[in-house]
């Protein structure tokens, strides 16, 4: 039987765990999931069928219901920028299956884990591949994983980890009040829509800047002055804020940094130009007055707990632009490198009864 090679002896080809087992009547041994073996475009994505995951003692095995195609998943999936491989796989993907966030139901646990049972409604994140953009798939009960908010769909659920994890690592980077005022650039992206959620929590008075056609769906998420970029440049705005949030990164420091009040913050979700983003967080800090903060999207699970507890209260709603089957998994990856979106994207996976 051919099997796919994720490492050595991964989590998915343990044929020999399966046949030294007994089998349940009608249990499925394999599944449908999008692989490619090298890193590139789209056109590399493939609908396979390849074995279905077993849990290891500590691991859940998952029936995925939901999952997003998002910047994280398109980068991994051309390996850009190339500092990725060293996490990704030097010379091809160590994860043949793309994706890397999910909501779904626990189908089975392994012999020692203890905080989950079989049916519990789950989401998950791992922005270095979970193999999610797959009928199952199967993650330790030790990474970022928790069960969903009872006031939340399956889609809203993976549509409320990628983003607002990154855009949490903007706000957890600052002390945020009612006392200032932030600019968030690219708003009605999956992190920016995130980000203007959040600072709102917080009480910060928040201009957003988006097109034309997302205006009245970013005021309902709270802003208080919305900027079309289409009609404006932002840049030359009257106005001055404490902090400049670029969630799309397609603007710079340099350019933005008239928008700063003395002391004031611009953060990026790119490195910038020749990565300069990471170089201005490094000395500008040095010589006072306006700098850069890099958000080093760091402790993944503290992030899905508070975005969980957002959502329960009601005060976080993840926005969402369209969905796709998951055969038409390619066709959501072209889209999403569009820079178009608006929030997210989803992947919805249909389980054969």
């Amino acid at each position: 039987m051919d099997t796919p090679s994720y490492r050595k002896v991964s989590r998915y080809e343990r044929p020999i765990a399966l046949f030294n087992r007994p089998l349940i009547k009608n249990e499925i041994l394999h599944m449908k999931a999008i692989t490619r073996e090298q890193y590139g475009s789209p056109d590399l994505l493939q609908l396979k069928d390849i074995n279905k995951p077993v849990a290891g003692d500590q691991e859940l095995l998952v029936r995925v219901h939901a999952a997003t195609v998002n910047r994280t998943d398109c980068a991994i999936l051309r390996a850009q920028p190339p500092v990725m491989r060293l996490v990704t796989g030097l010379l091809k993907p160590r994860i043949p299956v793309t994706g890397t966030d999910f909501a779904g139901t626990v189908d089975a646990v392994g012999a020692a884990v203890t905080g989950f049972k079989a049916g519990d409604k789950v989401f998950g994140f791992d922005d270095n591949g979970l193999a999610s953009h797959a009928e199952y798939l199967v993650i330790s009960e030790k990474k970022a994983v928790m069960t969903m908010p009872e006031n939340c769909s399956f889609e809203a659920a993976a549509a409320s980890m990628e983003g607002a994890h990154y855009a949490f690592n903007f706000i957890n980077k600052i002390s945020l009040d009612n006392s200032h005022r932030v600019l968030i650039n690219g708003a009605s992206g999956a992190i920016g829509s995130a980000a203007l959620q959040l600072a709102k929590y917080f009480g910060a008075t928040v201009t957003a800047v988006c097109n034309s056609k997302n205006m009245e769906r970013i005021r309902s998420l709270g802003a208080d002055r919305v900027i079309d970029y289409e009609k404006e440049d932002f840049t030359a705005d009257h106005e001055q804020y404490h902090f400049v949030f670029d969630t799309v990164g397609k603007s710079s420091f340099g350019r933005c940094k008239k928008l700063l009040l003395p002391g004031g913050v611009y953060m990026s979700s790119e490195l910038g130009w020749m990565a300069q983003n990471l170089f201005y967080a490094l000395f500008t800090p040095i010589f006072g007055g306006k700098k850069v903060i890099f958000p080093v999207p760091v402790n993944i699970r503290a992030s899905l707990e508070f975005i969980r507890s957002r959502i329960e209260e009601g005060r976080f709603k993840a926005l969402i632009d369209r969905s796709y089957l998951l055969e038409e998994a390619a066709t959501a990856f072209r889209y999403v490198e569009t820079g178009q979106k608006t929030g997210n994207v989803i992947l919805q996976i249909a389980h054969p009864e």
